[in-house]
């Protein structure tokens, strides 16, 4: 089991995993994690980008010749109403290949983009979370993360 920077031959990989975790986000919040019909199409050139540049962490756990894991992490600064004392390394897109690997591959991935982070100079980290991924929530919080803000989602294709 390695963590490792990602390269051009894990996109077609990362995007079936990130396929696989939008199929299961769906089920939570239908609106909100709508998987678009081309959402595969869409990924792979949006990674392929990343894999450029050099403010992007893009890292893949692989086991077993196999990609069971992706995390991408970019930097950002606070709004100026707000001084954490640096800036925050965004976790947005964090995928493993099943719930039982958010303890091991999670982790793993996690620990590094942390490493590289604090290296960088980050001063906290802010990891994206759907509301009823409870293994993933579980991982956060036992690794310290906690809860600094909700989102709340209303489809107003219903409102009359």
């Amino acid at each position: 089991m390695s963590v490792r920077r990602a390269e051009g031959r894990d996109v077609t990989a990362m995007v079936e995993l990130a396929e696989q975790r939008r199929l299961h986000y769906q089920r939570y919040q239908p609106t909100f994690w709508r998987k678009a019909q081309d959402s595969r199409e869409q990924h792979i050139p949006f990674l392929e980008s990343l894999l450029k540049c050099e403010d992007v962490l893009l890292l893949v756990h692989e086991s077993a010749g196999e990609i069971d894991g992706f995390i991408i992490a970019d930097f950002v600064a606070a709004p100026p109403v707000y001084n954490p004392g640096g800036p925050t390394c965004r976790v947005d897109d964090f995928c493993v290949a099943e719930e039982s690997l958010w303890e091991t591959v999670g982790r793993a991935l996690l620990g590094e983009v942390l490493r590289l982070a604090r290296a960088r100079g980050a001063a906290q980290s802010v990891v994206v979370c759907a509301h009823l991924d409870q293994p993933k929530r579980a991982m956060l919080a036992q690794s310290g993360y906690s809860i600094a803000s909700e989102w709340y989602v209303r489809d107003l294709s219903q409102l009359s």
